[in-house]
């Protein structure tokens, strides 16, 4: 679970305009985030079965928003994918590049250098 701290400072980054609590970018970015704590959970907790339920639905909610992200606006899908670093986005960026994988990994940590 996100403190709120933590999730107000992914809001500001994430958010399209001013006040922007809810839309698909930083639904996915909230998203995102309690995937990675729960996996970290996961791996020393290997057993707890009702964990591992509620991290399979958030990773498909997410890709359900990151389907529809995909389908409405593609250039807001590209960014967010390199911001959150999402293998899937990666892999596209890849396929339509014609680049090798670690091309296109420094090309990504070039961009989350600079924005920062």
């Amino acid at each position: 679970m996100l403190d709120k701290a933590k999730k107000l400072k992914i809001i500001k980054k994430f958010q399209t305009h001013e006040g922007d609590t809810g839309s698909s970018e930083v639904q996915i970015a909230i998203l995102t985030a309690e995937i990675e704590e729960l996996s970290e959970h996961l791996k020393v907790h290997a057993k707890d079965h009702s964990s591992r339920r509620g991290l399979l639905r958030k990773v498909g909610e997410r890709r359900r928003l990151l389907r529809y992200l995909q389908k409405e606006n593609p250039t807001s899908y590209e960014e967010l994918g390199k911001k959150l670093k999402l293998k899937h986005v990666k892999n596209l960026i890849k396929a339509q590049t014609g680049a090798t994988s670690e091309e296109t990994e420094d090309n990504v940590d070039d961009d989350a250098i600079q924005e920062e």
